[in-house]
């Protein structure tokens, strides 16, 4: 049984590694599917990235790859840069660019992305201050950066609390497992669900994916 704790509404409306746990205890009070992930394997990382053009080059690479793929990339442009900034990206070729594992697609979104930082037109520490909404608007206009890479943003970079992101298929495939839904439930369905976690559907995705994980290096 978890000790007895606030209810969600008293709780703060943004999370950190003071109250991480609490929360997931919370949401896991309300939900017996969350308290057996917590209770079989544990509390999820509370998972977080730096705000840099290289945090956003690595959610970027991780479009549809495996993470290992991506982190390869990224330790391969690593190497060729020293420091990836948006102006020594923008000094590569594309050739240069192929040979870190880039692909004609993550080139062209890896470009637009350095050259608005350049230009002025995205700001990462101000966008730390924008409401969710705006933030997502001003993201989704750049090639290549849809919500999926701005959900992961919002949740591992900006830790905002309430994300679900229905994009992301290790987290839908651990809540139809989970919930023993059917392959072919609507996302319509899957944010109905995901409803009853707010305000903190961002911590109980950190769960989801924990179990997603924790099921995998059990295979």
């Amino acid at each position: 049984m978890l000790p007895h704790h606030p209810s969600i509404d008293a709780l703060p409306g943004t999370f950190s590694s003071e109250n991480f746990h609490l929360i997931c205890d919370v949401l896991a009070s309300g939900d017996a599917d969350l308290m057996f992930i917590i209770q079989t394997y544990g509390y999820p990382p509370m998972w977080t990235r730096a705000n840099t053009f290289e945090t956003l080059v690595h959610i970027i690479l991780e479009q549809q790859v495996s993470l290992a793929s991506a982190l390869a990339a990224l330790n391969k442009l690593r190497e060729k840069t020293t420091e990836i900034s948006p102006e020594r990206v923008l000094l590569l070729t594309d050739e240069e660019l192929r040979s870190c594992y880039f692909s004609r697609q993550k080139t062209a979104y890896v470009r637009s992305l350095a050259e608005a930082i350049v230009k002025g037109q995205l700001n990462l520490a101000s966008a730390e201050e924008l409401p969710d909404a705006e933030l997502r608007a001003m993201l989704n206009r750049l090639k290549g950066i849809g919500n999926w890479t701005i959900d992961v943003y919002l949740m591992f970079v900006l830790q905002r609390p309430d994300i679900f992101p229905v994009g992301d298929l290790a987290a839908v495939n651990a809540l139809k497992q989970l919930k023993k839904l059917p392959k072919d439930t609507s996302r319509e369905e899957l944010l109905g669900i995901a409803s009853k976690w707010q305000p903190y559907r961002t911590v109980a995705t950190m769960i989801l994916w924990h179990y997603y994980l924790s099921l995998r290096v059990k295979k």
